[in-house]
């Protein structure tokens, strides 16, 4: 019996010392999906290159429109959010199985807020820097949902969609 339970240990600890970023050095990923925040929903569309076996690089670009009433007159929105951004992941250094993907990275851009003439509200363009955290599950070799939270959405809470590594 106990042969058995040092086999059963050997056996799980020798396959979780081979997990590693699904993405991996060199791998490109398609990411794509909606968001949640307090000035409108988001869609985006982005993709991320993996540089080292832990680390990513990519970009990003967001889209969305919403209305607000200021000083009694309603306006309309969009915003626009171009960032590119960066990620460890930690599946290497906390022996986590392939099928999971939790990251933290910081992410850097520009956000294009256009208002209809005559708003004169707190709302602008400008560079943005962000943090998020975040993670995936892949469901098989190529498809994976994706949640994030933070990460240059332009003002963003957060993120839900598809992860596709191509």
């Amino acid at each position: 019996m106990k042969k058995l339970i040092v086999a059963l240990v050997l056996f799980f600890s020798a396959s979780l010392s081979f997990a590693q970023s699904p993405i991996g050095d060199g791998g490109k990923q398609l990411n794509f999906g909606t968001g949640f925040s307090n000035w409108g929903v988001p869609f985006y569309v982005g993709m991320d290159f993996g540089v080292h076996p832990d680390i990513t690089v990519g970009f990003n670009a967001s889209f969305r429109s919403y209305s607000e009433k200021w000083s009694g007159t309603k306006y309309g929105h969009t915003i626009i959010g171009l960032f590119a951004n960066g990620n460890y992941h930690f599946n290497t250094l906390l022996n986590i199985p392939r099928e999971w993907d939790f990251y933290a990275g910081i992410s850097a851009g520009w956000v294009i807020w256009n208002a209809a003439s005559g708003y004169d509200g707190s709302h602008a363009s400008g560079f943005g820097i962000d943090a998020q955290i975040g993670g995936r599950y892949y469901w098989n070799d190529r498809w994976a949902v994706n949640l994030e939270f933070g990460g240059g959405n332009a003002a963003s809470g957060g993120r839900i969609g598809l992860s596709y590594i191509l």
